[in-house]
């Protein structure tokens, strides 16, 4: 890509397959031509090619760009089988002026699922609240991937409706109804009234216990949600779950606010190291591609 895909970009084109694929192509092609060729060649849907072996599935276009051999690979070279958890409920959809999280969420879980494609993977979608509200089959096929797309796309159409978050519940599910290991993708802001941090945690060993691998995405707005920046004048807060107003100035809870956020997010950090779930905190303003790395570093765990 000549320039990294924003927020803006995903509401421009409100085409989720279109960016999907512009995003993936454009992080293959950047890998090739960077210092951690290992993952492209280990990720995509090449190889290398191995002297004597046939030069029928050689791709002469990635030879043109890297002056390396690498062959197509198939269905059989790999097996991996991906669940992805998207948290729909209403703080996702924060800032309210981009939906920014939600958006943010869902063009990141477009594109592994378009790169598990490329690789011939198995995926599968669930987006929740405090409850599952969709679970699809997980498969590996062309039109299941279209499908995964329009459903991503239209969740970024529809508009929150107050309901809470219930993280820990969601989890132990999905833990209960995976059969064989896995690579376990949430994104979610880990907002929720119900869960404290000890039912999150224990939901997350759940995960581990299952022997499945997990990546969390802790998808925030940094600048707002932890750093608490706002103009000096008073507002209105509206919480998106509750509708619950506070009227106050920034300035008198900034400083407890940030502390509080803080010691959160750091608790986060560590319980997940202590699990070996692999946390990445995400800023909606970052690029999208820092999933797409994420995701690969994860992928070498699983293999």
């Amino acid at each position: 890509m000549k320039k990294p895909l924003t927020l803006a970009d995903v509401q421009k084109f409100e085409n989720m397959e279109f960016l999907a694929k512009q995003l993936v192509e454009g992080f293959i092609t950047g890998l090739h031509q960077s210092p951690y060729h290992g993952f492209s060649v280990e990720f995509s849907e090449h190889r290398l090619y191995n002297s004597g072996e046939s030069t029928r599935h050689i791709d002469w276009k990635v030879y043109a760009r890297t002056d390396k051999l690498f062959v197509k690979r198939f269905e059989e070279e790999t097996n991996l089988r991906c669940h992805m958890l998207l948290d729909v409920s209403p703080s996702m959809y924060y800032p309210t002026e981009n939906n920014g999280k939600i958006t943010f969420s869902a063009l990141c879980a477009a594109a592994l699922a378009t790169l598990l494609r490329k690789q011939r993977d198995a995926v599968g979608l669930v987006t929740f609240s405090d409850k599952i509200e969709l679970q699809t089959p997980v498969r590996s096929t062309a039109s299941h991937l279209h499908t995964l797309l329009l459903l991503l796309q239209k969740q970024l159409d529809l508009k929150p409706t107050a309901r809470d978050t219930n993280v820990s519940d969601v989890i132990h599910q999905i833990a209960q109804q995976i059969p064989k290991r896995s690579l376990v993708v949430i994104f979610s802001d880990m907002l929720s009234r119900h869960d404290d941090s000890d039912a999150v945690f224990a939901a997350l060993q759940h995960l581990k216990h299952q022997k499945h691998e997990v990546l969390l995405f802790h998808v925030m707005d940094r600048k707002t949600e932890e750093e608490f920046d706002f103009a000096e004048r008073p507002y209105v807060f509206v919480d998106m779950e509750t509708g619950q107003e506070l009227k106050l100035q920034p300035s008198q809870v900034r400083e407890h606010y940030r502390t509080a956020v803080e010691k959160y997010k750091r608790d986060l950090e560590l319980k997940c190291g202590q699990y070996k779930i692999d946390f990445v905190p995400v800023d909606i303003s970052e690029p999208f591609d820092k999933v797409l790395y994420s995701y690969l570093v994860k992928r070498a765990k699983v293999k």
